[in-house]
């Protein structure tokens, strides 16, 4: 399986020739983003995760796509029909030749006098695992590690990482950052990832890795 870092959190993985996207938003500037996916797969329903009209051109554009989400973001996609399809913790299914589980339920606090939103999960081939904007703990060997966000703290960052102990973990959510935080970042990923005796780090846009 290949996996491909684009802005913010979105992902592409590919595998015998076949391609998914997880959480194309408005953070993520590739106009190619979701080009010759067979799916889409979304966490959640902030503008950092879903673009709505991004998603309603993309499946306008190809026939074969698919959109797996949230009640939320279904419901908001209620016009694309059976091309959108709702999931949640403890779904299983093949999508696009991937095994998908779903896991997950809620976004993390955000504001304490907002209500936490859905938030789901995926882990993909028993192996990659995309959070969401949640420390969902479960066994992946490969994490997708939100590297930050309002809502969350670097210590709680490091937590996940040792309550998931993953072999390898690369940061996703990291397009608010300047080079400044971005350098932080990096170093503590290496200093945690030491302490593992682990891989972990951020992946730059663009950047890809063959996973095992």
């Amino acid at each position: 399986m290949r996996l491909t870092k684009l802005g913010h959190s979105c992902v592409r993985l590919q595998k015998d020739d076949r391609t998914i996207v997880i959480d194309p938003g408005s953070l993520t500037p590739e106009g190619d983003a979701i080009a010759g996916a067979e799916a889409v797969l979304i966490t959640h329903e902030h503008f950092d995760h879903y673009a709505a009209e991004r998603l309603r051109k993309a499946v306008a554009d190809d026939p074969r796509l698919t959109v797996y989400t949230c009640r939320a973001v279904a419901a908001d996609l209620g016009d694309l029909g059976g091309r959108v399809r709702t999931v949640g913790e403890g779904d299983a299914l093949t999508i696009a030749g991937f095994e998908v589980a779903v896991a997950g339920q809620r976004h993390e606090v955000v504001h304490p006098d907002v209500p936490p939103v859905e938030n789901i999960g995926f882990l993909i081939d028993g192996e990659v695992f995309h959070p969401g904007d949640a420390f969902t703990v479960l066994e992946a060997p490969t994490l997708l590690v939100p590297g930050q966000a309002p809502w969350m703290k670097a210590p709680e960052m490091i937590q996940y990482l040792r309550a998931v102990a993953p072999r390898r973990a690369f940061a996703v959510h990291d397009g608010l950052l300047n080079d400044a935080g971005l350098g932080l970042l990096d170093g503590q990923l290496a200093g945690e990832g030491e302490r593992q005796k682990r891989e972990f780090r951020r992946l730059r846009p663009g950047e890809s890795v063959d996973i095992p």
